[in-house]
């Protein structure tokens, strides 16, 4: 009979949903994770994924606070970040300057952002943009083809034009302006 197979595995599929859904499935589900906790070389993948996949899932509002930009790989070069927290970690107590805390940035790849760097950056390092999330993954994937439109500055409502809506570069406070970036610098 054609189409067999097909019935039964979305039956398959609904029943283990079903039984993942209730005690019964819990108390499965549980004993296979302790099942993977014993064993060694498993045990620590599962757990880095499933930290990871329970963070990612839970919360993806809160992944992500504002898109920036970092002077990467070198200076006069910028690179677009995502800020990702500035919550206290065993990094920002070794490195934390007085005054100038390190924040968690993700500088994604493109065309793929779920690959990308982990970085911390001084804060004062880090240009931030009114793009949204969304406009900043968009540029990412589509390497730079659509950028989001850009936001006029208002006084009073009226849109500013000229050089109080975008002064001269050698005007504009600029963060990094040491003379080796984080990528030229020796090891120590």
């Amino acid at each position: 009979m054609p189409g067999f197979g097909l019935i039964v595995a979305l039956i398959l599929i609904t029943f283990i949903g079903f039984m993942t859904a209730n005690i019964v499935g819990r108390a499965i589900v549980n004993f296979g994770e302790r099942l993977l906790g014993r064993m060694p070389l498993v045990r620590g993948i599962y757990r880095s994924l499933k930290q990871i996949f329970e963070t990612v899932l839970s919360n993806k509002g809160d992944m992500f606070r504002q898109v920036g930009l970092v002077e990467y790989p070198r200076k006069g070069v910028w690179s677009l970040v995502f800020v990702a927290s500035e919550k206290e970690t065993e990094i920002n107590q070794k490195l934390d300057r007085e005054g100038d805390p390190l924040i968690a940035v993700f500088m994604p790849c493109t065309p793929n952002p779920t690959t990308g760097f982990l970085m911390y950056v001084p804060k004062s390092d880090i240009v931030s943009l009114d793009m949204t999330i969304e406009d900043g993954a968009k540029l990412i994937v589509s390497a730079g083809l659509v950028a989001p439109a850009v936001k006029m500055m208002t006084v009073n409502g009226e849109q500013i034009h000229g050089a109080l809506a975008n002064p001269p570069l050698d005007m504009m406070p600029q963060p990094a302006r040491r003379s080796r970036t984080a990528s030229s610098r020796p090891n120590r």
